[in-house]
């Protein structure tokens, strides 16, 4: 897809299609299973962190058949992919390596049209700002917009829409919620299924760092810093900078994870402590503090999936986060599971988010554990 970055193309609203190219969804790299969708490559219109106009691609989805009149639209925020462009959802879908790829093909089935961002930085120029509530949070809901405009595909352009995310996507798909009323008040959002978001980036980091999924701590630190235009690199060793710019520029998240098992940051710095030390000094403790999640209400239900045996994302931070909806007067159910990991995880949202969305649309009152 031919990026469109400059003026005129970005003067238009937020949501609006740039570019389009027709695409596939394979669902094995063979490519011998091909998901039944109509399936179009976009380039949209969204905004930054700090509110400037940037352009991100995304995937539209939409099934052969459906049971809706007005079909629904489900924004799938992906978890994580890697920070390099060819981690990117809309080139992994078509290459059949997208790990996500059932989970979204489930909301086909339901007779769903699914549109999948590719966030800021992921698959256009930049580093992906991983970890950035607000960059993420706009993403999606543009990512609605436009599929809503996307007039290669007929999808109702009000209809109803929910959003669907677990990881970072769940943190996204959470950011989404608590935005909406204010940055995309005419979405008609129906539900939000969030599972293990990583609410808290302080209690994340702590559990992150050093262990299994060290890397997922590296992606933090450079999307942060991209987010914020912090270098890096005066913290880093010689090697410190290899790790860094291997991840950001050659490796997806399973190839991240093999290659980089139990990465500790303080065997890259300079001084030799953790960088998690350093996000409790300025300007890093600032910044954490505002991808916090809980601050703000959403105004549509929440279905909120978490694991007990989450090894990333502590369930406890997910509590903590439907704890605070709840006393700011939201409606959340909050789902333990007790299945082991937090990959494993994911198929416990998809178990209860799906039967969960169907209510939501159908207009049955949504359940709640406040």
């Amino acid at each position: 897809m031919r990026p469109q970055h400059g003026p005129a193309a970005l003067s238009a609203g937020n949501g609006d299609v740039l570019s389009s190219e027709p695409g596939v969804f394979h669902l094995d790299p063979l490519k011998a299973f091909k998901v039944n969708a109509s399936v179009h490559r976009i380039m949209y219109r969204t905004t930054d962190r700090s509110g400037k106009a940037i352009a991100v691609t995304g995937t539209v989805l939409n099934p052969g058949t459906s049971p809706y009149g007005q079909r629904p639209i489900v924004a799938f925020a992906p978890g994580t992919q890697g920070l390099a462009d060819k981690c990117a959802p809309s080139r992994q879908l078509a290459e059949g390596t997208e790990y996500e790829a059932l989970p979204i093909k489930k909301l086909l089935d339901q007779g769903y049209a699914v549109v999948v961002t590719d966030y800021q930085g992921l698959g256009t120029p930049g580093v992906h700002t991983y970890m950035a509530r607000e960059a993420q949070g706009r993403a999606v809901l543009d990512s609605v917009r436009a599929a809503q405009r996307l007039d290669t595909v007929d999808l109702p352009d009000a209809g109803p829409v929910a959003l669907y995310g677990y990881s970072q996507g769940g943190g996204a798909t959470a950011s989404a919620a608590e935005l909406a009323p204010v940055y995309a008040p005419e979405l008609k959002i129906k539900g939000a299924v969030v599972g293990a978001p990583p609410a808290d980036m302080n209690k994340v980091a702590g559990s992150m760092d050093g262990s299994a999924y060290g890397a997922f701590f590296n992606y933090a630190l450079s999307g942060l810093a991209t987010s914020y235009g912090i270098d890096i690199d005066p913290y880093l060793t010689a090697h410190g900078k290899r790790v860094t710019n291997d991840l950001r520029d050659n490796l997806c998240t399973t190839q991240a994870l093999a290659k980089y098992p139990f990465l500790n940051s303080r065997f890259l710095t300079v001084d030799g402590r953790p960088l998690t030390e350093r996000l409790q000094r300025a300007p890093w403790d600032k910044i954490v503090a505002e991808q916090q999640l809980g601050k703000r209400k959403p105004v549509v239900p929440v279905l909120l999936s978490h694991s007990a045996l989450d090894d990333v994302v502590p369930q406890q931070v997910g509590r903590n986060l439907a704890a605070d909806w709840c006393r700011r007067g939201a409606t959340v159910r909050f789902a333990g599971n007790h299945l082991p990991g937090h990959i494993v995880a994911t198929e416990a949202t998809s178990a209860e988010g799906l039967p969960w969305l169907k209510d939501r649309f159908a207009g049955r009152t949504a359940p709640s554990t406040c």
